[in-house]
């Protein structure tokens, strides 16, 4: 009984699970084209905003799973758009860094604000603990996706009908 009640509701996690992250793409693809920028462009700017500093192009291609030359055209592409500058590193002048726009940072924050303003109201009803366990989950869930997409990139994921074969 209590095997099937779990089978159920796992059965309903991935189902909720494959319409959160389709309801994200979809979203991240809106904002995309409201600003004027290609998907993982948007994601490649949230992403720099995280960062402590100015990062180099390799560290782009670490971060969004591109290759160098990818990333090298994504950076081409923010820095055309004015999200980004290239800067000589100051400790080793070889080095160019991708540094963020402040004000494009900025103006892309106020945007997320505008857009997310009741996102928090989702949490609402939950106590402590519940965030604690929804912020696990995400944690989680974020390394099990750059495994896949290591492994999806690195040519070890085949199909099921090819590894019968």
């Amino acid at each position: 009984m209590a095997g099937d009640s779990r089978k159920r509701l796992l059965e309903e996690l991935a189902d909720v699970s494959r319409r959160y992250m389709a309801s994200y793409a979809l979203f991240n693809q809106a904002l995309a084209d409201h600003v004027g920028l290609h998907p993982t462009d948007v994601q490649c700017v949230n992403l720099l905003s995280l960062e402590d500093g100015p990062v180099t192009t390799g560290r782009i291609a670490e971060m969004t799973g591109l290759t160098t030359g990818s990333a090298t055209r994504l950076v081409d592409r923010l820095e055309k758009a004015g999200y980004v500058v290239r800067e000589r590193d100051v400790v080793d002048r070889r080095r160019v860094l991708v540094a963020v726009v402040p004000e494009k940072i900025a103006e892309f924050g106020r945007m997320w604000e505008r857009l997310g303003a009741g996102w928090y109201g989702l949490f609402d009803g939950l106590d402590d603990a519940e965030v604690a366990l929804i912020i696990g989950h995400m944690r989680r869930t974020v390394d099990f996706s750059a495994e896949q997409v290591a492994r999806l990139r690195s040519g070890d994921f085949q199909e099921a009908s090819d590894e019968a074969s």
